[in-house]
C-alpha cells in the first residue's frame, strides 16, 4: 500500500501562522518597520501566500487587534463565570487581563501597543471592538458600591491604563501577573471603599 501523502496545511492553520508571525513581528520591530516580506519568512511562508489572506498590511493589522481583542475577552469572561462578588470579580477580571497582556503572547500587548490610525479604514471597527471589551469593566465598576461622587469612567481609565502599561515596566522574574493586579485592586479598594480590608 503506497504511503500517503503529507497534508496541506489548513488555511485557517496557515492563516493562524501569518496572524502569530505579524503579531510578533509588529511588537517586536514596529508596524512601520515590519515587511509582509519578513512576516512571510516568519510563518514559513511564500510572500504572495500571504496576500491569499491578507489584502494589505494594515488589513493584517486588523485582523491581530481582532484576534488579540478576541482572545483576551473570551479569557476574561471564562474567568468571571460562576463569581457573584463585586470585588471578586473585579479581581479576576484584572487577574486574566495581567496574565494574557504579559504571560498570553505576542497579540495583546501589539493590540496595545500599535494603534490604527484613525485614516485606517477598519479604525472604527477596531475602536468598536476595544469599546466592547472595555464594557465588561464598565460593568463591573458599576456593580460596586461606591461614593456617590465617584466618576467611574475615570477609575475605569486609571486601572486599565495602570495595567496596560506594566508591559513597559515588567520583567520576567517579577512578581506573577496575579499578584499584581491583586496590589492593584487592594490599592483601589482601599481608596475608594472606606474601611475595607
Amino acid at each position: 500500500m503506497p504511503a500517503s501523502e503529507p497534508l496541506a496545511p489548513r488555511p485557517e492553520n496557515r492563516r493562524q501562522r501569518v496572524l502569530e508571525a505579524a503579531a510578533s513581528r509588529f511588537l517586536r520591530h514596529g508596524y512601520s518597520a515590519a515587511s509582509m516580506r519578513d512576516i512571510a519568512a516568519d510563518a514559513g511562508m511564500q510572500v504572495g501566500s500571504i496576500y491569499y489572506h491578507f489584502p494589505s498590511k494594515a488589513d493584517l493589522l486588523t485582523a491581530v487587534h481582532q484576534e488579540g481583542l478576541r482572545r483576551i475577552k473570551t479569557a476574561v469572561t471564562e474567568a468571571l463565570s460562576g463569581r457573584q462578588d463585586p470585588w471578586e470579580r473585579l479581581e479576576w477580571a484584572c487577574i486574566t487581563h495581567m496574565e494574557v497582556l504579559l504571560h498570553g503572547g505576542d497579540f495583546f500587548q501589539t493590540v496595545m501597543r500599535e494603534l490604527p490610525r484613525e485614516t485606517d479604514p477598519d479604525w472604527k471597527h477596531l475602536v468598536a471592538l476595544r469599546d466592547d471589551y472595555e464594557a465588561i469593566f464598565t460593568g463591573l465598576l458599576d456593580a460596586l458600591t461606591l461614593p456617590a461622587d465617584m466618576d467611574r469612567r475615570k477609575v475605569r481609565l486609571m486601572l486599565l491604563g495602570a495595567m496596560n502599561y506594566s508591559p513597559m515596566w515588567y520583567r520576567s522574574g517579577d512578581d506573577a501577573p496575579a499578584n499584581i493586579a491583586r496590589n492593584f485592586i487592594e490599592v483601589l479598594r482601599r481608596g475608594l471603599e472606606p474601611g475595607a480590608p
